[in-house]
This record gives structure tokens, C-alpha cells and sequence, in this order.
């Protein structure tokens, strides 16, 4: 191999490097690593033997599940969305609204249950919401939302579970 070859293989790979970090998403804070302190902490091994695989994909590492896969998208019982990992109470069903996207969507949690942080994974900026109990990564919050708040917190349904209320 030449030189040429050998610094055109290196620059590949570095690419490819790149890429790959972008698309397994960067972020200024993860489930693991935000810069706030939680009130419930686990080993990265506590979560894998508490959470099914989807769950720890989304809640631990930033996963996305397919769109149109979650039961709850057809929810529509009076209750509330709970985190998948600690059972905090998120999102009042009051508040579900059908976005179109393929994922549960809200436009307001319960006060205190939802932390933001920056994702700029997907070579794009946006708003991360995460539980304010476990640090779980439970979706986006974006600004193209109904009234009253203009928001609609796009959700990861395997990050939540639901508790109907009579």
C-alpha cells in the first residue's frame, strides 16, 4: 500500500467514525451521564436486569422505538403516563393529543415530572425530555404543538407505562 492509499483509507475511516457518532447520537447529557443528580440512581447493570431490552434501548441509551409500534399511541382511557423505569406519573391523559408522528404525544406534563437537556444527535439541535426522578431519556419536546402551550412532547411509548383512573 502507498501513501496515498494509506491516508485515503485513514481519512475513510475517520469519516465513518464521524458518522457513526452522529447517528448513535451525541448528547450534552445522557441517562448515565446528565450533569443534574437524580433521586433514583442504578448501576448501568441494575438497569439492564430491571428494564426489558426496548426500554433500556430508549431510557439508558437514547434509543428511538418504530414509529406506529407503541400500544399506547391507541390509548385513549382516563388516566395517567408513567416512566417505564420508575413509575413516576408524566403526562395526565387530559393532555394526549394524535400528532400524526407514530409516537404518544402531549402538550404539557405534570409539573416537575419532565427534565430538558440539549440532543444534538441526528445532525440537528433539539429538546430532550427526560424523567426528573431517574434521568430515563423518554423523547423530544418540539414547538409545533397545540394550544394552549404550542408544544407537543413527541414520546418514546416503551419509556412509559399507563395507569387508567376511574
Amino acid at each position: 500500500m502507498n501513501r496515498r492509499d494509506l491516508l485515503s483509507t485513514v481519512a475513510v475511516a475517520l469519516g465513518f467514525g464521524m458518522l457513526s457518532r452522529v447517528f448513535a447520537g451525541e448528547h450534552d447529557g445522557s441517562a448515565a451521564g446528565l450533569t443534574e443528580t437524580f433521586e433514583i440512581t442504578k448501576t448501568d447493570a441494575e438497569w439492564k436486569r430491571t428494564l426489558t431490552p426496548a426500554q433500556y434501548d430508549v431510557l439508558r441509551k437514547h434509543g428511538t422505538e418504530p414509529a406506529w409500534s407503541s400500544p399506547l399511541n391507541k390509548e385513549h382511557r382516563k388516566g395517567t403516563f408513567l416512566c417505564a423505569a420508575c413509575a413516576l406519573p408524566l403526562y395526565p391523559s387530559r393532555t394526549k393529543f394524535e400528532s400524526g408522528t407514530g409516537w404518544p404525544s402531549f402538550w404539557a406534563p405534570l409539573d416537575g415530572a419532565i427534565g430538558t437537556s440539549v440532543d444534538r444527535s441526528l445532525l440537528d439541535v433539539r429538546t430532550e425530555a427526560h424523567c426528573s426522578r431517574c434521568g430515563g431519556h423518554i423523547g423530544h419536546v418540539f414547538d409545533d404543538g397545540p394550544a394552549p402551550t404550542g408544544k407537543r412532547y413527541c414520546m418514546n411509548g416503551v419509556a412509559m407505562t399507563f395507569s387508567p383512573s376511574n
